[in-house]
């Protein structure tokens, strides 16, 4: 039987997860490939003992562990992605459930250049009959899941839960953004950035993966962190009509107190680095995806 000898580096960071992270790793090495892949872990200090199984578990050294200091989600699979050696990336959150040939599946359209980044269908764990296929946004900015579509499909937000893409248009758009506030938007960011910047983001709905919504968050998520992230977002990426209409988005703290830490963080120089680089502007983005914003 033919073996594809394309090589996948799999990026896990954990904060906090309990038992979800012997779980998923058991499905990932017990699910059937053809594709050799390695798996990175990046423990963000995790302070309840959820990787200590590694030490003892059977694929031990098929793990690549790295313990980092509270960096955040965004900067945490960075250094997954920096440690990696593979040609492509597959990103997981560490509370999933894979299916047979998932990784094939999901690499087949990388490698034909249909697209540049590929997630698959992602389903609920506690009910697999709930199922997203690739995201967009609203009015307000907020998440929107596709319904199935038949073949894989064009996508204007790639969930971060689980995507794979190439090595080389990751680094090429700088990654997941660093400048962000604990939690929220990392996956909305990295793929209008993926877009501007000429790439294709898209889903395959032949994969399903299934996914465990958790009820709290390991780390400390706040209306600040959130919208801090939320207007950086629109700063670098928006127009200035955006911009304000995103602002005019923040009910729950002080726009005008948000919108002072994020110029005082330098985004500025960070948006025309940005707008030097892209390929389109964000009219184009929105009119391309129907969002009215």
């Amino acid at each position: 039987m033919h073996k594809d000898h394309s090589k996948v580096s799999i990026i896990f960071p954990v904060k906090n997860e309990g038992s979800n992270v012997k779980k998923t790793l058991n499905s990932l090495f017990s699910t059937a490939t053809k594709i050799e892949y390695e798996v990175i872990i990046v423990d963000d200090a995790s302070d309840d003992g959820c990787c200590d199984f590694l030490e003892q578990s059977h694929f031990k050294n098929k793990v690549k562990k790295i313990r980092t200091l509270g960096v955040g989600p965004s900067v945490a699979r960075n250094i997954g992605a920096e440690n990696a050696t593979s040609d492509y990336l597959m990103f997981c959150d560490a509370h999933l459930t894979f299916q047979p040939h998932w990784i094939d599946k999901l690499l087949t359209p990388l490698k034909s250049d249909l697209t540049d980044v590929v997630c698959p269908a992602i389903a609920s764990m506690d009910d697999p009959k709930v199922i997203g296929y690739g995201q967009t946004l609203s009015n307000s900015l907020r998440i929107q899941w596709h319904k199935k579509r038949p073949y894989l499909f064009n996508t204007a937000i790639i969930p971060g839960g689980c995507f794979l893409i190439k090595r080389d248009v990751f680094f090429k758009v700088g990654g997941f953004e660093t400048g962000f506030k604990t939690w929220g938007h990392e996956d909305v960011e990295l793929s209008i950035k993926l877009w501007l910047f000429g790439y294709r983001c898209s889903c395959e709905p032949s994969v399903t993966i299934l996914h465990l919504f958790r009820k709290s968050h390991p780390y400390n998520v706040d209306y600040d962190g959130v919208y801090y992230n939320l207007l950086r977002m629109a700063y670098l990426h928006f127009d200035q009509e955006r911009i304000k209409k995103t602002k005019d988005l923040i009910i729950h703290r002080s726009p005008k107190k948000i919108e002072s830490l994020v110029l005082k963080d330098g985004v500025e120089k960070r948006r025309r680095e940005y707008f030097q680089k892209r390929a389109f502007n964000d009219e184009w983005y929105f009119k391309h995806f129907k969002i009215y914003f």
